[in-house]
C-alpha cells in the first residue's frame, strides 16, 4: 500500500541495493540520542535506534517546515520518552488519513508527525536532535513534489511517493 502524503513511512533500516552507508559503514544512530525545540519547553529522549531515516518532500512537508523537504526518522513511540506538552494540529493525506503534526506552542519548532496509517511509530524532525552528526538520510520519498531545484543525492534511492512496506 502506498502512503499518504504527509503521513510517516515505516521502512526498516537494512542494507539493500543502492543504500548508501555513512563514512563508519552503517546507518545507525547511536541509542539513547535526545533532542528537542529550539526553547528547551519540549524535550525527548529516544531509547532505541530509529526504524528509518529520511527526506520527504511532500508539500505539506515543505509547508510545515518551510523548506523545500523535510529530514527526519522513523522511531517507536514506546521508544519515546517526551517531557512537555506539545501543540498538535491535524492535515488530511492523499488517501484521506489523518497525519497529527506537533509542534512547540512557545516556539513554533515543528518536532514529531504521527499517521493513522501506520499507528504506533512517529516521525521527528531532523534539526531537533542535540548532536545530528549520526543523521543520515537513507531515502527519498514524494520525489513528485519535489522542487525542480532540489539537488537530489544519487546514492541513496528515490521514491515519487512512499515506497510500499
Amino acid at each position: 500500500m502506498v502512503r499518504s502524503e504527509g503521513e510517516p513511512v515505516l521502512v526498516e533500516m537494512h542494507q539493500r541495493p543502492g543504500y548508501a552507508a555513512d563514512n563508519r559503514g552503517s546507518f545507525a544512530m547511536n541509542a539513547p540520542f535526545s533532542g528537542g525545540c529550539a526553547c528547551g519547553a519540549i524535550r525527548y529522549v529516544c531509547l532505541r535506534a530509529p526504524l528509518a531515516m529520511l527526506n520527504c518532500h511532500c508539500l505539506d512537508c515543505q509547508r510545515s517546515s518551510g523548506a523545500p523537504f523535510a529530514s527526519g526518522f522513523i522511531v517507536a513511540d514506546s521508544d519515546m520518552q517526551v517531557t512537555g506538552t506539545p501543540q498538535t494540529y491535524s492535515v488530511h493525506g492523499n488517501s484521506g488519513s489523518l497525519a497529527i503534526r506537533s509542534f512547540c506552542g512557545r516556539c513554533g519548532s515543528p518536532l514529531f508527525t504521527r499517521g493513522e496509517v501506520n499507528p504506533g511509530v512517529m516521525s521527528v524532525r531532523f534539526p531537533t536532535l542535540d548532536d545530528a552528526s549520526d543523521f543520515q538520510p537513507m531515502l527519498d520519498i514524494w520525489t513528485a513534489s519535489a522542487q525542480p531545484w532540489v539537488c537530489l543525492s544519487q546514492i541513496i534511492p528515490h521514491y515519487p511517493e512512499s515506497p510500499q512496506v
